[in-house]
């Protein structure tokens, strides 16, 4: 985006719960120098956006509708206005948490019937009106009720774009697949501690590792990755708090620096941000902060790295926080009020 004099303009999109009163997909104008966000207008032309996704030259957005008949929805970005590129498309599974692109499709994560969905994407970034493939996870849990049946809570691909990654809190496993002409081909599944309920997957930025954020633990796991042969191996898991929750604590959202020194997480319930700690292979707990809200959602980091924005969703508002880029710990800078807040992502 550029502003009035042609220069360079950040902008910040968030999503949002229009049925608990959300305003749909907000616009915002960031600050630079101190990780505010300015709202700027919001379009509700799709319920429940509740995550959204960017294309890689930034001049596309796009969006779950996470309903029962769950869709997905691409924007066009010329303005403070996102536009609507035509009517969201049917994702053939319901309530869909999450998604990214891979190898010119929209993937999309279904929680509420535990599949992936793959939509295929036009030269122009727009949204073929169908899609290619629905892969449908099978398998369950210990955890009841959580985990009677699959269910997939985020996909994306891995760091050498090769294999797309589902994450499924209802199966405690990972799977990883091609995109062979449209078709998600299972090429593994990796099975996690049972009861643990994973539900993000980040990677470090060299490539060699990912952490997954465990929602019925709380926990996240140590995982050597291996692109060549699309495999994850299971190291170790840490704690996300340091004693054992009185009440709720769901984690959410899970976001590692990109240097790799540090990792963040966000948990529901006990409404805190985790500060955790890489060395080598072993991660630790450093510190946890409060939110600045309730119910954190999601997790986003600024491009500069400098600044950590929580959504937090039955409060209505962004939180953001300055971060020490010796320590990685967080300091309170400030919050927006956004309606059901549910993710952040950044121009």
């Amino acid at each position: 985006m550029t502003d009035e004099s042609g220069g360079r303009r950040s902008l910040a999109y968030i999503g949002s719960f229009t049925a608990a009163g959300g305003l749909g997909v907000l616009t915002a104008a960031v600050d630079e120098t101190g990780g505010t966000l300015t709202v700027l207008g919001a379009v509700d032309a799709v319920p429940d956006p509740s995550y959204l996704a960017l294309s890689p030259d930034g001049r596309m957005l796009y969006a779950v509708s996470e309903r029962d008949d769950g869709a997905v929805a691409a924007y066009r970005l010329t303005g403070d206005e996102p536009e609507l590129t035509g009517p969201p498309v049917p994702v053939d599974g319901s309530g869909p948490t999450h998604l990214s692109l891979f190898a010119g499709h929209v993937l999309t994560a279904n929680y509420g019937s535990g599949s992936v969905t793959a939509v295929p994407l036009r030269d122009d970034g727009t949204l073929v009106g169908a899609p290619s493939d629905v892969l449908v996870h099978k398998g369950s849990g210990p955890h009841a009720p959580r985990q009677q049946a699959p269910h997939a809570h985020q996909v994306q691909p891995d760091p050498s774009g090769r294999w797309a990654v589902s994450v499924d809190l209802g199966t405690d496993s990972v799977r990883v697949c091609a995109l062979d002409g449209g078709t998600l081909v299972p090429r593994r599944e990796i099975a996690l501690r049972p009861g643990s309920g994973p539900r993000h997957l980040a990677f470090h930025p060299r490539g060699g590792h990912a952490y997954v954020l465990n929602e019925l633990a709380p926990t996240v796991t140590v995982c050597r990755w291996d692109a060549a042969e699309g495999m994850l191996r299971p190291l170790a898991e840490t704690p996300v708090l340091p004693a054992a929750p009185d009440g709720d604590a769901y984690p959410s959202g899970i976001v590692v620096s990109p240097d790799g020194r540090f990792v963040w997480t966000a948990t529901r319930g006990a409404d805190v941000l985790s500060v955790l700690a890489l060395d080598g292979e072993e991660l630790r707990l450093v510190a946890t902060v409060p939110c600045g809200g309730t119910w954190p959602r999601a997790l986003a980091l600024h491009p500069s790295g400098r600044f950590l924005y929580a959504a937090n969703e039955r409060s209505g508002d962004v939180s953001w926080f300055a971060v020490d880029p010796v320590t990685g710990t967080l300091r309170p800078a400030g919050s927006v009020a956004a309606p059901a807040a549910s993710c952040v992502v950044f121009t």
